[in-house]
């Protein structure tokens, strides 16, 4: 299968105004999915995001802050799963900063993709590309993955992201109701949050301002502490943090898929299920077949 209008493959992300991530997530799934499979929630109809998304399927909704916005924006975003699974083999959704990513010995994603049974959940080992300020001054122009080679190990972005059967996903889009659990070797989902120091700051800036102007705490917005600037800490600090984890040899993740799998079980009566996401501190070169994905 080579005709990327073939596959039968969805994207789905929502964003206010993450314009540096919103074109590298364009750039991976528009080329490799084509636009017209690329789903994008436009919280607050902003003009930039619109233009960027031409020929993609862009849903505007309105962009008022308010408390639990979390929540709800996972309310809509199972919604629209559903419904596209419905016309689609299998659908991809998170954050516009997570990618998708097959390691280039095993195929390309969307070939493989559509080699796998349809009805289930899949579940990507969680990668968070860092960048090393220490080692790395080149920015980032075409390509994240070349000038940015270094990754930690971030179970908690091991996410059920891909899905083909009608479950509930949990907000954040860490669990899902799926009862079994299948994160196959070679698969992973990228997190870039901590690929760029600049870009990171920006970004944070833009978080902060937003949780100060709804003026909740966190467990009034249901979103995670970074969005809050007594929470955030010194910039360069948490990246100096990241670049002293323990470099590992190689490039082996059977161990942790296996973690994930023997862990696997029951949330506790709330219907989802989970497995056990330990804090490593662990990082990894990446191997250079993974440079130019994105």
């Amino acid at each position: 299968m080579s005709e990327r209008n073939e596959y039968k493959i969805a994207a789905v992300t929502m964003l206010r105004d993450d314009l540096f991530y919103l074109k590298i997530w364009l750039a991976y799934y528009g080329e490799m999915l084509g636009r017209e499979n690329c789903y994008i929630v436009n919280h607050g109809h902003t003009p930039e995001v619109a233009e960027m998304a031409k020929g993609c399927n862009i849903i505007g909704i309105p962009g008022h802050h308010h408390k639990n916005f979390d929540m709800k924006r996972w309310r809509l975003l199972n919604n629209i799963v559903q419904g596209l699974n419905a016309y689609h083999d299998h659908v991809i959704v998170g954050d516009v900063d997570e990618l998708v990513v097959l390691d280039p010995e095993v195929g390309r994603l969307p070939d493989w993709l559509m080699k796998q049974k349809q009805r289930q959940v899949i579940t990507p080992l969680g990668l968070e590309v860092i960048h090393r300020i220490d080692l790395e001054e080149k920015p980032i122009e075409n390509k994240v993955l070349g000038p940015r080679s270094h990754v930690r190990l971030a179970p908690h972005y091991s996410k059920p992201c891909i899905l083909s059967a009608g479950v509930k996903i949990a907000r954040g889009g860490h669990f899902t109701q799926y009862e079994k659990i299948n994160s196959p070797e070679g698969l992973y989902l990228v997190h870039l949050k901590y690929c760029d120091f600049a870009e990171y700051a920006r970004a944070m800036d833009r978080r902060n301002a937003i949780t100060e102007e709804i003026g909740a705490t966190k467990k009034e917005t249901a979103i995670g502490g970074h969005w809050f600037a007594d929470a955030r800490g010194e910039d360069r600090e948490t990246f100096e943090r990241l670049g002293a984890y323990a470099m590992q040899e190689g490039f082996d993740m059977r161990r942790y898929r296996k973690a994930m799998v023997d862990s696997f079980e029951p949330r506790g009566d709330t219907g989802f299920y989970h497995f056990e996401r330990p804090d490593y501190e662990l990082q990894f070169e990446l191997p250079e077949r993974f440079f130019g994905l994105f």
